[in-house]
């Protein structure tokens, strides 16, 4: 410590952000597990080292001075967030065989990730998996062992496994296109999604239709609202085939005849090389791109793909 600079007495200014949260130094030093008497002294060393009064008492309550206001504000959000991140760097660093996967496929992860999740789980010791999914793109400072992605970029060092090729079918619900051509697609609206606005032209373009020859339907934000529409109603849509291969094992739809083209797209497992759990995260990896390439109409296998 530079001389002439008096440490900051930081046990003091937590108690104070609990006493400024709680309104009651009584209540502060419940929610502390310590004597009220403890609490008042460290309210006491605060106001002396910053020189001025933080706390004014108001029968069994605490009112906060403006000086005092004024501090809270500035200290409670960091102290938070020091609490949150020390405790989630200590979760991390205890839970060995834990992992969170990060993935932009919110449908994929709804779909087809977390219904099969048991299956890793059981098959890597009751490991734990930990799934969010978010759009923006990935930095080094996010906390993540996994990456998940069909088009962000990952910068940092990773190991990098192919899941799949994406095809394109047109899907309905089995009552709708049991044993109907692909003409079918001209008569039923198709609905479409704003989170893929390249699907459907894509779609078109592979199967040589013109959009003037379709029906639009209804506009659904992302592939997991629009599937329960059309399980259940008289519309088609056209999806990534692996989002909707559970679903159509399962009978809740069922793929038109001839409707498969490839999308040109690809989706990629990172497992990120500062990983604390990076041998887990490697297998999970290479248990997704078992899980991607089954054949939904075979039983599940328990053989290894190589990477």
């Amino acid at each position: 410590m530079p001389e002439g600079h008096e440490s900051l007495p930081l046990n003091s200014v937590r108690a104070f952000a609990v006493i400024a949260r709680e309104k009651s130094v009584t209540r502060a030093a419940e929610v502390l597990g310590v004597a009220q008497s403890a609490v008042s002294r460290h309210l006491a060393v605060l106001e002396e080292y910053l020189g001025s009064k933080l706390v004014e008492r108001r029968g069994r309550n605490s009112e906060l001075t403006a000086f005092g206001r004024l501090f809270a504000t500035a200290v409670s959000e960091p102290l938070d967030t020091i609490y949150f991140t020390a405790q989630r760097m200590k979760r991390r660093q205890t839970d060995v065989n834990r992992i969170l996967v990060r993935t932009s496929l919110p449908t994929f992860a709804s779909t087809l990730l977390i219904p099969n999740i048991q299956a890793f789980s059981t098959e890597a010791g009751g490991a734990v998996v930990d799934v969010v999914t978010t759009l923006s793109q990935p930095t080094s400072a996010d906390n993540f062992d996994v990456l998940i992605t069909r088009d962000l970029a990952l910068a940092e060092p990773s190991d990098r496994w192919v899941l799949l090729n994406e095809d394109l079918v047109c899907v309905g619900s089995p009552r709708q296109v049991a044993g109907k051509e692909i003409d079918i697609v001209t008569r039923v609206p198709i609905v479409s999604i704003t989170s893929r606005p390249d699907a459907l032209p894509t779609w078109l373009r592979g199967m040589d239709i013109r959009q003037d020859d379709i029906k639009l339907g209804a506009r659904y934000d992302h592939h997991y609202l629009a599937l329960p529409a059309i399980a259940h109603g008289r519309s088609l849509l056209v999806t990534p085939e692996v989002l909707v291969r559970d679903l159509i094992k399962q009978g809740l739809l069922e793929v038109v005849k001839g409707t498969r083209t490839p999308s040109g797209m690809q989706y990629h497992a990172h497992a990120v090389d500062r990983s604390q759990n990076l041998d887990l995260a490697r297998m999970f990896c290479r248990w997704l791109v078992r899980l991607c390439r089954e054949d939904p109409a075979k039983p599940k296998s328990s053989g290894a793909a190589s990477k």
